[in-house]
């Protein structure tokens, strides 16, 4: 009887025997093997330096080796697509007769931090707009440059003073520009409608727009589409060139970020979290607490400039916390 293969050749084996599976009964690709093999070898190594065998190991270590990915800069989501391939790995362990369990089931996978949405500053929408008041305002003797004008000027002033999605904006009604009220009465996800309360500026470029649509029409914003309105990849098409000239990188704008910075601007300048909800549509606040980050940073600065006890006192005869006078 021929004695067993060291460690680390049963090891190598194990790593090869599990990749093959994943590229003929899986047809896994060649770079998804490649990034298989990379985690493999990198997981092998750290069971070799702590001299554990694969086919013995408990949850324990896989939880070790996951938090020690931490460190050493992988983001959660790198360390949580490690930790699927090694789950892969021990399970095919077990269910070839290799292992007599899968130490990866009770490990959990690496949170995600949820990703803080893009905000622009108000500097920046204000150049945004700015821009498109100008190119507005120069009324170009081409008519076509004319009314494409006055429409990305509507569009804008609409989504930062509204908040709409743009699937909302889009789609709004000709007879919008046609009221004398000063809210849009806006139809969201689920039929669910909602008042938006309307600037001033935001009318004004509404009426400006109107003047150049055609006699008849359903739609506010009408294009040559399937749907008869415009289209959001034409909006953020025009946006992105719009951003473009105002100095903005162009990575950096949208629709639905003007939407965060409608949103952030809000709470900002102190308003409460449940009309922000309201004014997005959110059915649910929790949606809207994305934008929490902002109101921490508003009661830090509030705590900073109105706390009583913040400054040291200016003299003497300020009366000191613990002491009767």
């Amino acid at each position: 009887m021929s004695a067993p293969p060291p460690p680390d050749v049963a090891r190598e084996d194990f790593s090869r025997d599990y990749l093959e599976m994943l590229a003929a009964e899986r047809g896994a690709a060649a770079n998804t093997l490649a990034a298989y093999r990379r985690d493999l070898d990198d997981y092998l190594g750290y069971l070799t330096g702590q001299g554990l065998d694969p086919v013995e190991i408990e949850a324990e270590i896989v939880r070790a080796y996951i938090a020690e990915l931490e460190p050493r800069g992988l983001k959660a989501s790198s360390a949580a697509r490690r930790l699927s391939c090694i789950r892969g790995f021990h399970r095919f362990l077990y269910a070839e007769g290799f292992a007599e369990g899968d130490p990866t089931a009770p490990v959990a996978s690496p949170r995600r931090a949820k990703g803080l949405p893009k905000v622009l500053s108000v500097a920046e929408v204000d150049r945004l707009l700015t821009l498109a008041r100008e190119r507005a305002e120069a009324n170009p003797e081409n008519r076509a440059e004319a009314r494409a004008a006055t429409r990305m000027l509507c569009l804008l002033e609409l989504l930062y003073a509204t908040g709409l999605r743009v699937s909302e904006l889009i789609a709004l009604p000709r007879t919008a520009a046609a009221s004398r009220e000063r809210y849009l009465v806006v139809k969201g996800k689920g039929g669910r409608e909602r008042l938006v309360p309307l600037t001033d500026l935001a009318r004004a470029a509404m009426a400006a727009h109107a003047a150049h649509l055609p006699a008849d029409g359903p739609w506010l914003f009408p294009a040559d589409s399937e749907s008869g309105h415009l289209t959001r990849q034409a909006f953020a098409r025009d946006l992105k060139t719009v951003a473009a000239a105002a100095g903005l990188r162009s990575d950096r704008v949208s629709p639905h970020v003007l939407r965060h910075a409608f949103a952030s601007h809000l709470l900002q300048n102190g308003a409460d979290l449940r009309i922000v909800q309201e004014l997005l549509g959110h059915a649910d606040i929790a949606t809207t607490q994305i934008y929490t980050h902002v109101l921490d940073e508003r009661l830090k600065g509030m705590v900073r400039d109105l706390h009583p006890l913040n400054d040291a006192p200016e003299d003497e005869s300020t009366i000191q916390p613990g002491k009767t006078c």
